[in-house]
């Protein structure tokens, strides 16, 4: 089964390249909504976190192993890649439960989104 998808906003954050290294509950980072679909926004100020699902593209074309060591910690045992919070997984959407900082138009400042600069946002 195919299923296909359109980014509904792009994220603006201080990773390019490389592991997230810092804690992400420290990350402050920017989600740019499409324009056209700022009016979707109305009323998000009232609530204190949002569920973002964005699209790991840098991890899109690699090939996934099924298991991993956790952490990549070869003195754990392995396990599935699915029943870790890993990154490497055979559809590379990525989940986080984020901070809402604050609304301004289209622009959402965001708290503890681990998402590289210019990941797609469904």
């Amino acid at each position: 089964m195919t299923i296909c998808m359109q980014s509904i906003a792009t994220v603006h954050s201080p990773f390019t390249e490389g592991g997230v290294r810092i804690s992400r509950r420290d990350i402050i980072a920017q989600i740019v909504v499409r324009e056209d679909l700022a009016e979707a926004l109305t009323g998000i100020e009232e609530w204190s976190h949002l569920i973002v699902l964005f699209w790991m593209d840098r991890l899109a074309e690699k090939p996934c192993r099924l298991t991993t060591h956790p952490r990549h910690r070869a003195d754990l045992p392995e396990v599935g890649v699915l029943s870790t919070r890993g990154r490497d997984r055979p559809n590379p959407i990525g989940l986080a439960i984020v901070e809402l900082l604050k609304r301004d138009e289209n622009v959402l400042t965001v708290k503890a989104l681990d998402a590289y600069d210019g990941s797609p946002v469904l």
